[in-house]
């Protein structure tokens, strides 16, 4: 009678183990795939297909309080610039203005956009983007660089001066 009352309690635990087992590989999968809907600061749908636009692709998450996020965009305009468009390019996701904001708050969003010279595509905060991709941010700046293939190849926390993010993209190029 003991042995029953001992091999059951094992059998559910092999089995949980199992199944839980099963269930951690699937969601590492699907966290490892980026698949997002959203717009851009001027209203335009944009997906998980921008990345397959350039070899690589710099994700700058920013927020509009946040003085070193303001502070580095100027640099960060004058680098989106420098690099063909196939082999570099900029993407800006504006963490504290959601999809369906109102246009006042677009608006201001758009107003810093324009007075930091950061002349590249802004992302508004979609539901799908902050959960493939900024669910684990917990500081702004954070800077992701994507491959074409939607790849995260390297993370930064914090803002770097434009030399800086140079040194870093030119040696992520090399290496693709």
């Amino acid at each position: 009678m003991k042995k029953r009352y001992v091999a059951i309690p094992c059998m559910i635990m092999l089995l949980a183990a199992l199944f839980c087992g099963c269930a951690g590989e699937s969601s590492v999968q699907e966290a490892d795939q980026i698949a997002f809907t959203c717009q851009d600061v001027n209203g335009n749908s944009v997906s998980e297909t921008i990345f397959s636009q350039s070899k690589l692709t710099m994700v700058n998450v920013w927020a509009t309080y946040c003085n070193p996020c303001l502070s580095e965009m100027p640099g960060l305009g004058e680098l989106a610039g420098e690099y063909e468009p196939e082999e570099f390019q900029i993407i800006g996701v504006i963490s504290d203005v959601q999809e369906g904001a109102d246009e006042e708050t677009v608006d201001a969003a758009a107003a810093l956009i324009e007075a930091t010279g950061a002349d590249y595509t802004h992302l508004l905060l979609s539901e799908t983007i902050y959960l493939t991709l900024l669910k684990d941010v917990t500081a702004v700046p954070t800077t992701f660089f994507i491959d074409e293939n939607g790849t995260v190849l390297d993370t930064v926390v914090g803002a770097m001066e434009k030399s800086a993010w140079e040194e870093k993209i030119n040696a992520l190029l090399e290496e693709q």
